[in-house]
């Protein structure tokens, strides 16, 4: 994998491309402003960006949509420090295919990355709600009757895993199946559900409450 580095953060900046190289990533540029990390994506053609959000010069949106519309298929995943909902959605909507969070655990941030170069797109599973709450509100009447009463119970719990933000890994070794017998459930899933990515299944889960905890006795 070659990453592309734009962060205006020296440390952080520096101790991200060490922790990728150390990974075996190659960091083709670490680049402190957006200007110049779009003259060097055309160069380098990486195989993701990982763009800050926040930078003094030139927003990080405003820089993801120059990079959208020079290359329209490139990976881009946005690694920032803010859970804003209005940055979520602007970061989405200019074609971000990745919204991540710098206090990310690293080998979530490297399966993230594999997933954004592999042409998914990864939100923090803390954020899973920000986008239902803004789903709500811009859905058609289609969206708000999901076809959730389709799905296999076995289905329905993988389901929710997604809306925990877990791997299909994770799951397999949760629910002891291979991750082969997982992306087919899942697979099924954004079929019945209608959707084409992890991420719309699982704010589906989130805003339909498809997995609320039930209540026990001893609860209020």
């Amino acid at each position: 994998m070659r990453v592309l580095l734009i962060d205006d953060h020296a440390l952080f900046r520096f101790g991200l491309q060490e922790l990728l190289e150390r990974r075996g990533i190659e960091v083709v540029a670490a680049l402190r402003d957006g200007r110049t990390g779009v003259a060097r994506v055309a160069e380098t053609l990486p195989d993701v960006v990982l763009l800050d959000l926040r930078m003094p010069e030139h927003d990080g949106v405003e820089v993801l949509r120059e990079l959208r519309t020079a290359h329209p298929r490139m990976p881009i995943a946005m690694l920032t420090t803010s859970a804003d909902e209005r940055d979520v959605i602007a970061s989405l909507q200019a074609g971000a295919q990745g919204y991540l969070l710098k206090d990310m655990e690293p080998d979530a941030l490297i399966a993230a990355l594999g997933e954004v170069v592999r042409g998914r797109t990864v939100v923090a599973p803390e954020l899973i709600g920000i986008l239902a709450r803004a789903v709500q509100g811009e859905t058609t009447g289609e969206r708000h009757h999901p076809r959730h009463a389709d799905l296999t119970p076995r289905e329905h719990e993988i389901l929710c895993h997604l809306a925990e933000g877990h791997s299909n890994k994770t799951i397999g070794r949760l629910l002891g199946i291979t991750d082969g017998t997982v992306k087919l459930h899942v697979k099924a899933i954004l079929r019945k559900l209608d959707v084409h990515s992890r991420v719309e299944a699982a704010v589906i889960a989130v805003e339909r409450s498809l997995c609320a905890r039930p209540q026990t006795d001893d609860e209020p």
